[in-house]
């Protein structure tokens, strides 16, 4: 058999790393980009210790990731600065691995493709569908038509590929909030400390970036559609008066430092309800096209970097391509869908608004111990890529301990 050919449809995340790791499976790869570039549009993304892994056994180790310039401690705080929880990352490293790490999203994409052979990513592309002819697959694209034995859908939330796939299910739900990100220049040595604070019905998250930067992320309880004409009159009226050092970011985002990225601003949304399967025939659907979720575990990205190691761990060799996408959903359904209903829930509680509410959930989550939240996140963060020997603390690919 001669080398078989896949086309990823979409050039994000989750489309280049399975590029990356199907062509080191033996694939012969054709990514189709509709964008005219790469460069990633958003801020900060944290890699948890489940992407690392995921990463590392496709050739991406810690060296890429700037090694020693990992996240330190992470906390949740109140508006008025008082500490809900903070864990040092000791514990979460011996428990889970390495600790995460934070990048901007165009690092991680310019990591990826720098990954990839001469000539994979067709630019200026995007795949307007597919027939599935049961030997071989016909893309269609707007550069013209392409054949294949295997497709995967990685082209977002919005996937063309999804609708045609599977044309009755509900398609995106709004989540409830919105959110802004951007992303702001160090001053001085970088901290290693990351933050979240809850008020009622909002958010806001401090990240120290492995490049020095500070990746800044806020949240609102709105409905769909609500955009405010100043966004950073809007985050100075809702946050300005919270703990330092909120007001003084918030300050420098506000006088345009041209080394910082605009302020970003989009509804969440999500797939509420979970697709049947994440395959049909040869084409597989990957990332948010098969399941997006709401950010709040920050494991939508790192999902979808799983997904592309399992997907083309089972498409090695000469796998039977229905069968092992077949295998594919078996592997991720359950999980994903897991991680996505519990992301939902930590919104859910985040977006409480009424006093008594809040405070509540506040006691409750002080009233926790470190260690009880460090083990709650087994199941996520202690995920093996398949290539990799499973431990009882750390599930594998196609298996997941009970909550």
């Amino acid at each position: 058999m001669g080398v078989r050919h896949a086309v990823v449809a979409g050039g994000g995340i989750g489309g280049l790393a399975a590029a990356v790791a199907l062509s080191r499976r033996g694939w012969r790869v054709t990514v189709c980009e509709r964008a005219p570039s790469l460069t990633a549009v958003g801020a900060g993304i944290v890699l948890a210790p489940n992407a690392l892994r995921a990463l590392e056994s496709i050739g991406l180790g810690p060296d890429v990731w700037a090694g020693d310039a990992l996240l330190g401690p992470v906390g949740l705080r109140t508006p008025d600065g008082t500490w809900l929880s903070r864990t040092g990352t000791s514990a979460m490293s011996s428990r889970h691995g390495p600790p995460a790490c934070a990048v901007h999203r165009g690092f991680l994409i310019d990591a990826l493709a720098a990954a990839l052979p001469p000539g994979v990513v067709r630019l200026g592309v995007s795949v307007t569908g597919v027939d599935d002819a049961g030997g071989a697959v016909v893309v269609r694209t707007s550069g013209g038509d392409l054949r294949a034995e295997v497709v995967v859908a990685a082209d977002g939330m919005r996937s063309v590929l999804r609708g045609q796939l599977f044309p009755r299910h509900p398609g995106l739900r709004h989540a409830g909030e919105a959110g802004w990100r951007a992303v702001l220049p160090g001053v001085g040595p970088p901290g290693r400390s990351a933050a979240e604070t809850w008020g009622r019905g909002e958010r806001f998250g401090i990240v120290p970036l492995v490049d020095g930067r500070i990746y800044v992320y806020a949240t609102a309880a709105v409905g769909p559609g609500t955009k405010p004409a100043d966004h950073h009159a809007e985050l100075t009226r809702r946050f300005g008066a919270w703990h330092d050092p909120i007001p003084a970011l918030l300050d420098r985002l506000g006088r345009r430092n041209p080394d910082a990225v605009g302020i970003l601003h989009h509804d969440f949304y999500e797939l509420a309800s979970p697709l049947p399967r994440f395959h049909s025939g040869r084409v597989a659907l990957l990332g948010d096209a098969a399941h997006a979720m709401t950010p709040n575990m920050g494991q939508g990205g790192c999902q979808a970097i799983e997904d592309a190691v399992v997907v083309a761990h089972l498409l090695a060799d000469d796998a039977d391509v229905p069968a092992a996408l077949a295998a594919y959903t078996t592997a991720r359904h359950r999980r994903t869908t897991r991680v996505s209903r519990r992301s939902r829930r930590i919104g859910e509680l985040a977006r409480l608004s009424r006093p008594l509410a809040v405070s509540a959930r506040n006691l409750a989550v002080r009233a926790t111990p470190p260690a009880v939240t460090a083990r709650a996140l087994d199941t996520v963060l202690g995920w093996q890529p398949p290539s990799c020997p499973a431990s009882p603390t750390r599930p594998s690919a196609t298996t997941e301990a009970q909550p």
